[in-house]
């Protein structure tokens, strides 16, 4: 079988978007999905950049976040069927975790990993998959394998959020974004968006955000979101971005009896300083993995609080692209230009 794909071949350089073939059969614990959506994380533009380290698996495919429909499952598989829609996540549910496919490109090897969706087909693992109904939207259903439930994950278990606790968020792009719905969502009070465009700031009043800041025209920001928490800090400081700088701020930002959850990752070699004697008391640093979810479950409750409104996940993507102008797609997005991108790959 021959399908389309965007290939990472060298860290630094723009994806091969080329024909590659895979023989078959599907192994036990695999399924073969035709790819409609994707989505795109800052984790793939890291990967490309090889944020962190050395890729010993090039060439390989990349993508996370994604909807489908099932062709064909392998032996063993029992929680999709053909002519499932479903969506493609990263994290793992129940089911089989399968031996992960190869590809042929050119006579070379293609690794890929449980789940990929920077294709137009793609052979996944089953626990990387979550059937949802026919009827829901697949240009959102995307979100849900990582930016809306690693959100609700981080809110929920990372960082607990209280009735009327402060929220301060570091980066609301598409993860950002959802966290201050989130944050809404279970009467967080202020809730604080904090970013470097003004896109972005604008879409989290939207979402949730009862403050925004820009940070970079607003020198003062910091004294005052104080303004607005307490002079000792927010209950709940979130970072999205990755960045050394901005995780030391929003450490620094945090009450001394509250969290800050790191979900964004930094470079490889880019260290941290912090001061780290109220970690001895009540003071918590933790690194979020995906917010901690189970998506099988969240999942569907998340479609549940969306048909009864209680949840607005439409109109969060600013762009959409197709496949062969995926580096389009990634520069725009490693730009700041868009605040999220959807790659449409069914034609």
């Amino acid at each position: 079988m021959k399908f389309t794909a965007a290939i990472l071949v060298e860290n630094n350089r723009p994806l091969a978007v080329e024909e590659i073939e895979w023989s078959g059969p599907l192994r036990f614990g695999q399924v073969l999905v035709r790819l409609h959506y994707s989505g795109i994380c800052g984790a793939q533009i890291n990967e490309i950049e090889g944020a962190k380290g050395p890729d010993k698996f090039l060439p390989h495919l990349l993508g996370h976040e994604g909807s489908g429909e099932v062709l064909e499952v392998g032996e063993g598989v029992t929680r999709v069927s053909a002519g499932d829609h479903v969506v493609l996540h990263w994290r793992q549910a129940a089911g089989i975790q399968s031996p992960t496919p190869s590809y042929n490109w050119k006579g070379r090897k293609v690794n890929s990993g449980w789940v990929t969706t920077f294709n137009s087909h793609a052979v996944v693992s089953e626990n990387r998959l979550t059937p949802i109904p026919k009827d829901f939207p697949m240009n959102l259903a995307p979100l849900f394998g990582c930016a809306v439930t690693t959100a609700v994950g981080v809110v929920n278990n990372d960082a607990q959020v209280k009735i009327g606790e402060s929220v301060v968020v570091f980066g609301v792009g598409g993860v950002g974004l959802n966290i201050c719905q989130a944050a809404a969502m279970v009467s967080a009070d202020p809730i604080i968006g904090v970013d470097i465009t003004e896109e972005k700031v604008a879409m989290a009043k939207k979402w949730g955000a009862t403050d925004t800041f820009n940070s970079k025209t607003d020198a003062g920001f910091l004294e005052k979101i104080r303004a607005r928490v307490g002079v000792a800090g927010a209950d709940v400081v979130i970072d999205t971005t990755g960045n050394a700088r901005v995780i030391e701020m929003a450490y620094g930002l945090t009450h001394q009896d509250g969290r800050t959850i790191l979900v964004g990752v930094p470079r490889k070699g880019d260290n941290v300083s912090i001061y780290t004697l109220p970690l001895h008391f009540k003071k918590v640093l933790k690194g979020s993995h995906g917010g901690n979810i189970y998506p099988d479950k969240l999942i569907p409750q998340l479609i549940a609080l969306i048909r009864n409104r209680k949840m607005n996940i439409e109109n969060q993507y600013s762009h959409e692209f197709s496949l062969t102008e995926i580096n389009k797609a990634l520069y725009s997005l490693k730009s700041s230009q868009t605040n999220r991108v959807l790659l449409k790959l069914i034609k």
